[in-house]
């Protein structure tokens, strides 16, 4: 056994019943190194380090740390091994402190000296350059903030061994560039960092080393100074595919949904979306940018009548009649009678998308039960539907009865957006559409998008990865504290110029574009 490896991990196999999460997988860490975990929705990355961080054990094999056998059986045996996971979902207490919450759980001797926890969250910070206070309140932190409190609770509970899930799935273009900056400073002082992400230019940024697991198997590692995107997306599906998002010029665009003035408040009385204008073209990508939070859900669902209007306009331009239709007050079932063609795929995908305990054909049906004559419903075209779907989009599922809530995120979410792509309409919504996908499906689904952009659908695009952003869309809308802070164009503006329109608000001039 090397002195050098923090962690060894040898033949190491999980199942779920009769399926092979991960299948004989050896994977090294080598002390004071970044590592980046590669693979495909599905390929059991996840499920690989949360066997490292105790929360599944492993059928067979053996874990090794700095060369000796440990079980971890819980994510205290991980903690007494030094290794601290920051997952993708936050677990923080909104109206505790940032001390507060890295305390939390902590068994200690007598009473908790807080003064004492918050000079050493304070001493932790200035050691690696994070940017928080120990007495800021979680709800009064930016989410890259809150992940910073995530990765701080790691370090005081003495962590050598680092595991970032998707790290920067919610971050601006300089938020990222700092947490990249922050994770070579623990590098620097002799951490060992396993980062899994789907963004290939993230990897060959800030990793040593790669390693690429396909279908539950371990394919084999490479320095990230011998890679490039093409390799490593090769590495991962197994075969040559085409990194390039075709982006044409729209063909004669024409306003097909504006929305004016738009104001919503929460049931809370919270303004989630202030005085925003902006209009989406037919034959178009329109891109809406923004930090979490920023207002994307919301505006989306107003869209769709799913969400109270304040004050403001929403006409949609028909067409097919070209008369005007006012949008605001129908619910989706209004919209839809009104003769509004539009589809949306939300970001909950099991929770307002689709329904769980149903297979493909019944979700299918939930879009076209009312073709039915009485009683019967027509299950002949959903099933045609759910079959090309599965084809098309590659879903991997045992057959179209299997029930969704049972397949992974990403297989749910190639569901959703083939249901709605297939309902022809003319202005299509989607929030996060490849969310939790791999790199090969994502593809798959931009070009469906600008597939049915030129077929001059009005196509607004939600999503938090800025490079694909700027590669897809035509125009993008930048939301900032729901506030538009500049409708610009996609084709001419740089990431670092969207990213600081993400994060200030502006109201002079640009707003209407």
């Amino acid at each position: 056994m090397e002195a050098s490896c923090a962690i060894k991990m040898e033949n190491i196999t999980k199942r779920f019943g009769k399926v092979i999460a991960n299948h004989a997988i050896d994977l090294e860490l080598r002390e004071g190194e970044i590592l980046s975990l590669l693979g495909e929705n599905g390929s059991g990355k996840t499920t690989l380090m949360n066997m490292l961080a105790g929360i599944y054990y492993p059928d067979e094999g053996q874990i090794y740390v700095h060369g000796k056998p440990v079980t971890i059986a819980s994510p205290k045996d991980a903690f007494d091994n030094h290794i601290g996971m920051i997952h993708q979902h936050f677990k923080l207490v909104d109206v505790f402190t940032a001390t507060e919450n890295i305390v939390l759980g902590l068994e200690g001797e007598g009473k908790l000296d807080l003064k004492k926890a918050g000079e050493r969250v304070a001493e932790i910070c200035q050691r690696y350059g994070f940017d928080i206070h120990p007495d800021q309140k979680i709800y009064d932190m930016s989410v890259s903030q809150k992940q910073t409190v995530e990765i701080i609770k790691v370090l005081y509970r003495g962590a050598d061994i680092l595991i970032l899930d998707e790290p920067t799935a919610v971050l601006t273009p300089q938020e990222t560039d700092k947490l990249f900056q922050i994770m070579r400073n623990m590098k620097a002082d002799g951490k060992s960092l396993i980062i899994i992400t789907h963004k290939l230019h993230e990897v060959l940024e800030v990793s040593d080393r790669v390693a690429v697991l396909r279908k539950g198997e371990y394919i084999g590692d490479v320095l990230t100074k011998d890679a490039d995107q093409q390799s490593l997306t090769d590495m991962m599906v197994g075969r040559s595919v085409t990194l390039d998002i075709d982006r044409p010029l729209p063909v004669d665009p024409k306003p097909r949904l504006e929305i004016r003035n738009l104001t919503v408040y929460d049931e809370l009385g919270v303004k989630r979306l202030d005085d925003v204008s902006f209009t989406a073209n037919s034959g178009e990508i329109l891109g809406i940018a923004g930090v979490a939070g920023s207002g994307q859900k919301e505006l989306l669902e107003s869209i769709a009548g799913l969400y109270p209007i304040s004050n403001g306009s929403i006409t949609f331009h028909d067409p097919a009649s070209g008369q005007d239709k006012n949008l605001v007050g129908l619910d989706p079932m209004d919209i839809k009678r009104a003769g509004v063609a539009m589809a949306f795929v939300p970001e909950d995908r099991l929770g307002m998308g689709l329904v769980g305990s149903m297979g493909m054909t019944g979700n299918m049906m939930l879009r076209s039960w009312r073709d039915g004559k009485g009683l019967f419903v027509n299950r002949k075209k959903p099933e045609q539907l759910a079959n090309d779907i599965w084809k098309e989009l590659e879903v991997v599922t045992p057959s179209t009865a299997f029930p969704v809530r049972r397949m992974s995120g990403g297989n749910v979410q190639k569901v959703l957006v083939g249901r709605e792509i297939a309902q022809d309409p003319a202005v299509l919504m989607t929030a996060y559409a490849v969310r939790g996908l791999d790199i090969n499906t994502s593809y798959t689904i931009y070009n469906l998008l600008t597939r049915e952009k030129m077929k001059g659908i009005a196509v607004i695009y939600v999503g938090e990865d800025l490079d694909v952003l700027l590669e897809l869309c035509d125009r993008l809308v930048v939301l900032c504290g729901g506030q538009v802070s500049g409708v610009v164009d996609a084709r001419t503006i740089t990431k670092e110029e969207v990213g600081l329109l993400m994060t200030q608000h502006r109201k002079e001039g640009g707003a209407h574009a």
